[in-house]
């Protein structure tokens, strides 16, 4: 008797301990008590079902299904109305056949047995009423929460020593499975704990949620400030999409691709690096125009004649005037006069007016008339004739929509013939106004 209250103040102590750590079912350790029902087998044996306790285990879950252990029990037998001693210790090797809060398992174990009708012997397992035994069975787990579970067993152990007895043993008892360990003392083992060191929620894993914006601290980018999913965790004051730790302008809404500012000149310069927000500009010039002296379009820094209005195909410069030069280096470029006269013919005028449209067509263009005289008459006679030649046909292009500005005259009289001016037809073409080829156009 000495033996049973020190065993069971033993398992009394042990499941005490245990107890007093939170676990959860997926703990690995599992210790059991309850009591046992002996029934004898074999010839001539009459027995009937015995009672006894207790019955202990200790074992630990080695993965895919398989757990081992030990078994201890104590109880009693009876064959042909004699009471007899039980006492049995074997290892066990346990499979779980499904897993959820009914687990039925299937074991089997080797060990020990003692059936006696003596209680006194030396010994737990005296060599003459104690023999080897297999043992095998089935067994269910019905699960009362994480922790603590309803055992009952049955199973057949059988041997072939002639101290002892084949017999079943059944089982029923309560199970308390433990050790995974809880670090933080959060109630979440810390083999399941995705923060095993700070105390947390189930329903997190074991997290923590410091602004209890439902999303855990682990994931949360902002956990000390509420806000939504869709940005991680993270407040968005200015509703546009950004949060607030990712936008620059928290306060004003923006866009993503300007960092949650907006761009009020749509210069693809967010205002607040933006120089001139209000006004669209480059952002190699921090969202600020360039300068355009001139107005072309061009800004100064690429433009090559900053001063004059120009086009963008030539660099803002002035575009050249080819039909103009086309005309200048045409027979059309010569407007013949009369000897002593600086009267325009009717051929003349008509001429005037092709050149007319080609100075309209570039109004940035002028250009110089330059008059010229035959040998007939003195020099200084030739001299003012030119000249006059030459200002009758710029009269002649002012009077007809040409801006005066735009034409300069000068007369050459008799120093610069094309032609001979001993014949009369060299004195002819000499006696002339031409906007020459090598005259210089200039170009505003």
């Amino acid at each position: 008797m000495k033996t049973i209250k020190s065993l069971l103040t033993i398992a009394v102590t042990v499941i005490s301990i245990f107890a007093s750590q939170a676990q959860t079912s997926e703990n690995p350790w599992a210790i059991a008590v309850g009591a046992d029902l002996i029934n004898l087998q074999g010839e001539n044996v009459d027995s009937k079902l015995k009672f006894g306790a207790p019955a202990l285990s200790l074992s630990r879950y080695i993965g895919s299904g398989f757990s081992i252990g030990a078994q201890y029990a104590m109880g009693n037998a009876e064959n042909n109305g004699v009471d007899l001693d039980y006492r049995s210790l074997d290892g066990v090797l346990k499979y779980n056949l499904t897993e959820g809060d009914i687990l039925p398992y299937l074991f089997a174990g080797y060990g020990m047995s003692k059936i006696g009708e003596d209680d006194n012997k030396d010994g737990i397992f005296p060599s003459t009423e104690s023999g080897r035994t297999i043992s095998g069975g089935i067994g269910v787990n019905f699960y009362l929460d994480d922790n603590f579970a309803i055992n009952v067993s049955t199973s057949y152990r059988g041997t072939t020593e002639e101290d002892t007895y084949n017999h079943l043993q059944h089982i029923i008892g309560l199970s308390y499975n433990f050790g995974a360990g809880d670090a933080d003392k959060d109630g979440v083992p810390d083999e399941k704990d995705t923060c095993p060191d700070v105390p947390g929620l189930k329903e997190f894993d074991g997290c923590p949620d410091t602004d209890g914006d439902g999303i855990p601290d682990n994931t949360d980018r902002c956990p000390e400030e509420a806000g939504t999913e869709a940005l991680q965790g993270c407040p968005d004051r200015d509703g546009d999409g950004v949060a607030d730790v990712d936008d620059a302008c928290p306060d004003e809404a923006g866009t993503a691709a300007m960092n949650g500012c907006p761009d009020s000149d749509g210069d693809g310069v967010a205002d607040n690096v933006d120089r001139c927000p209000q006004e669209a500009g480059d952002p190699e010039n921090a969202g600020c125009p360039w300068a355009d002296r001139d107005g072309d379009g061009v800004p100064d820094k690429d433009d090559q004649c900053p001063d004059e209005e120009g086009s963008v195909a030539n660099n803002g410069c002035p575009d050249q005037p080819t039909a103009l030069i086309d005309f200048i280096n045409s027979d059309q470029n010569r407007f013949l006069f009369s000897a002593s006269s600086s009267k325009l013919s009717a051929e003349n005028r008509a001429t005037l007016e092709s050149l007319k449209a080609l100075l309209l067509e570039y109004p940035n263009v002028t250009i110089t008339a330059e008059g010229h005289a035959s040998s007939d008459g003195s020099s200084a006679y030739n001299q003012k004739l030119s000249e006059q030649r030459a200002a009758a046909l710029k009269d002649h292009l002012v009077s007809i929509g040409v801006d005066a500005n735009r034409i300069e005259t000068i007369g050459y009289g008799e120093t610069k013939p094309i032609e001979d001016n001993n014949t009369v037809s060299g004195r002819k073409n000499n006696r002339r106004v031409e906007i020459n080829r090598g005259a210089q156009l200039k170009i505003n």
